[in-house]
């Protein structure tokens, strides 16, 4: 487990800082689903826009058509109905307009058709420059043509294309909101499945990478004693000890396996005594600690046992990640102390060295999964392990000076395991002489 602390020279790259692949693909989901949702809110109000605009200008046609044809049909030259004109055609030839009517009008070809005995005649013109609706008829001996300015009703249309503009733009931006909402909301598991496969992964590298190192570590150094000519029956216990860690190894796998059913299985608390745990651990850091040349101390302060109600192997991965921690980051000659206290009701377990140490500051960073350079996620789970065990932790040093970690448990009420305190209460390792 990493745990470089900033006080020990240039931070290397945050991981915290990097592109984040996952990251970056929901988030072009995301901004893809609000942009489809947004564009489909956006079509359905502009088909409804135009739907408006096509019935309130056939509206407007019906009505206007229906309005010259009343009006050329029995309304008085003089009193036409509002922006109607109307002109009278008389047998002599002279033509009598409304009052106010433009110069430009009526259009005399349709009124000269129309008496020469044809039909009645609608048609839209435009005449100096405006347009204009035209309906001219026969009244008895008079013919009769109803001019309709074209402004207004076009006026009314521009208003309301604009408005319709305006509903448009706010409901883009309605849309663009909702389609926020809707792709986060949408997105959301993914992004949660994602984070729990992330998660898995990296707590499977680091929770094999101890066991695997220190399994490694031992069988090369038994194949090198074997190669030497070291008697094989003098190799039994490194032979056991290979076999207590690949058992070991098979506990972290199956407990893996259950953490990736999301918790729904958990094993059932039972007695564990710390004690055994921590001696079992320290003669399994026996190579490793001996290449490194560091002397791994166990003991047992205080009379009574140092049982705890808990999970054995995610208490052993406990002190496992601990001792890793000390193991890499206290120089040769160096020395790791696991102590174990115990008060009425608490449990204490302390591993210190005296390596590299920690900057005080960063002891609470220290159990953040990933929390910028160097700390690593190795103390983080641990944390979570003894939070599922009703019980804290905390970090303690100085740069150059040693760290303490310090792990406080609940003690077990019945206070008996299957297995005895190891006898002596303490075990020391050092590491083998040169030569």
């Amino acid at each position: 487990m990493s745990l470089t602390t900033p006080w020990r020279g240039p931070a290397g790259p945050d991981r915290s800082r990097r592109p984040d692949p996952d990251r970056r693909l929901l988030v072009r989901a995301r901004r893809r689903l609000t942009v489809q949702v947004a564009g489909a809110i956006s079509v359905v109000l502009a088909l409804v826009g135009v739907l408006v605009y096509c019935a309130m200008v056939h509206s407007q046609d019906d009505a206007a058509r229906r309005e010259l044809a009343a009006a050329a049909e029995g309304s008085p030259v003089g009193q036409p109905p509002p922006c109607m004109w109307l002109f009278e055609l008389h047998a002599d030839g002279t033509v009598r307009a409304s009052p106010g009517a433009p110069a430009s009008l009526p259009v005399r070809a349709s009124l000269d058709q129309v008496a020469a005995g044809g039909g009645p005649r609608l048609a839209q013109v435009r005449v100096a420059g405006r347009d204009y609706l035209v309906h001219t008829r026969g009244r008895g001996y008079t013919t009769v043509q109803a001019v309709l300015d074209l402004r207004h009703p076009a006026a009314e249309r521009q208003r309301l294309l604009r408005t319709l503009a305006g509903a448009e733009i706010a409901g883009l931006l309605a849309a663009l909101l909702v389609g926020q909402v809707v792709s986060r909301r949408a997105i959301a598991p993914l992004g949660e499945a994602l984070a729990r496969q992330r998660r898995f992964a990296a707590d499977v590298s680091h929770e094999l990478r101890t066991p695997l190192t220190r399994l490694h570590t031992r069988a090369q150094l038994l194949s090198r004693r074997l190669r030497g000519g070291t008697d094989p029956i003098l190799l039994i216990d490194e032979v056991d000890q290979l076999v207590a860690g690949t058992r070991q190894l098979g506990e972290v796998v199956e407990d893996l396996l259950r953490s990736a059913q999301f918790k729904q299985l958990r094993r059932p608390f039972g007695p564990v005594d710390l004690a055994v745990l921590a001696a079992e651990l320290a003669e399994a850091e026996e190579a490793r600690a001996a290449i490194r040349g560091v002397a791994v101390e166990v003991r047992c302060d205080g009379p009574g046992d140092h049982v705890v109600s808990g999970v054995e192997s995610a208490l052993r991965r406990v002190i496992s990640a601990l001792l890793d921690n000390a193991l890499g980051h206290t120089s040769a000659g160096g020395h790791i102390w696991v102590t174990l206290s115990r008060e009425p009701s608490v449990v204490e377990l302390t591993v210190r060295d005296d390596g590299l140490g920690l900057d005080p500051e960063d002891a609470e960073r220290l159990f953040a999964r990933f929390e910028g350079t160097g700390f690593g996620l190795g103390l983080a789970l641990v944390r979570e392990v003894v939070d599922g065990h009703d019980g804290t932790i905390a970090a303690d040093g100085r740069p150059g000076g040693g760290a303490t970690f310090t792990v406080r448990l609940p003690a077990d009420p019945t206070g008996t395991t299957a297995e005895p305190a190891p006898e002596p209460a303490w075990q020391r390792y050092q590491p083998p002489l040169p030569g």
